[in-house]
């Protein structure tokens, strides 16, 4: 059973496959609501166990309010854990959606611009640039929130499962009317 208090989901735009907003539903009412920025729902998400998401931890937001954003299949929707570490500042934490939306990728881009892939790619950032030693390798996750199968586009092609079966969703064929 999926506890929805414990989620903090990032919802992919259709058209571009890059996280458009970042949302929060409330342990109380289990509404969503929305943040401006990557920032605050990085703040929200770094601490959720300790510091479980109410809406009244937004200025002039209650429960009584009505949700910023329904769940639907108007957009396809991501789950992140919770507690994964706030990105560290001057890095940034990018994540993009495969082809078949199987999963998505995560990167980090420094300060200076260049994509790291691993920890050890971020290590020998560090390295080579001494004034972020004080840069924690543990705030780096490259774990990837889980794409919500039943908001994946329809004309989305998915790749066979390594059992063999098929995870195909076709287009849906259009009324000859």
């Amino acid at each position: 059973m999926k506890d929805n208090s414990q989620e903090t989901p990032k919802s992919l735009s259709k058209r571009s496959h890059s996280i458009s907003k970042y949302a929060a539903q409330c342990g109380k009412c289990f509404k969503w609501r929305l943040f401006d920025t990557q920032e605050e729902f990085e703040d929200i998400r770094s601490k959720f166990i300790e510091e479980p998401f109410y809406c009244d931890r937004k200025l002039d937001v209650s429960c009584e309010d009505p949700a910023d954003i329904e769940y639907d299949a108007s957009r396809t929707w991501v789950i992140d854990k919770p507690n994964i570490p706030k990105t560290p500042e001057g890095f940034k934490r990018i994540l993009i959606v495969r082809r078949d939306f199987s999963k998505l990728d995560s990167y980090y881009s420094t300060p200076t611009g260049k994509k790291c892939r691993t920890r050890n790619e971020i290590a020998q950032f560090i390295k080579d640039n001494p004034e972020y030693e004080d840069v924690s390798l543990s705030d780096f996750d490259f774990s990837t929130p889980k794409v919500m199968e039943d908001t994946i586009p329809e004309h989305v092609v998915r790749k066979a499962s390594a059992n063999g079966s098929s995870n195909k969703r076709l287009k849906a064929p259009k009324d000859d009317l």
